[in-house]
């Protein structure tokens, strides 16, 4: 069972920065692929990035690449992602997610809200 909580969402103006943080609770973090995903209104929820469990593995969105950057401490329990040159069209409720390998991520944070301004 892993549990996780997001943080570090808010309001900044296009062309700004941001760190989101996820803090997963449990000794086997370092098992778990961590991926971010984010909905907006009226939209489904789409994928974001993700990084492997040994963290030598990532993948991101096409209209993130570049902008975007998924890290993992794993002596923290914590995945983090870097956006930069944020765009309104990144304004979002985020999520983090964990999944064991090879299957879908099946825990799911509460979600930060993220608001670009233009």
């Amino acid at each position: 069972q892993v549990q996780l909580v997001e943080s570090g969402g808010g309001l900044v103006q296009a062309g700004g920065s941001l760190r989101l943080s996820c803090a997963a609770s449990g000794r086997t973090f370092s098992r778990y692929d961590m991926g971010w995903f984010r909905q907006a209104p009226g939209k489904e929820r789409e994928f974001v990035a993700t990084i492997s469990w040994s963290g030598d593995s990532t993948r991101y969105a096409d209209s993130v690449k570049g902008r975007f950057t998924i890290s993992r401490d794993d002596a923290k329990n914590t995945v983090y992602l870097q956006m930069n040159s944020l765009k309104p069209e990144d304004t979002a409720v985020y999520y983090c997610a964990a999944a064991i390998p090879t299957f879908s991520y099946n825990y799911w944070g509460q979600g930060t809200q993220v608001t670009v301004s233009s």
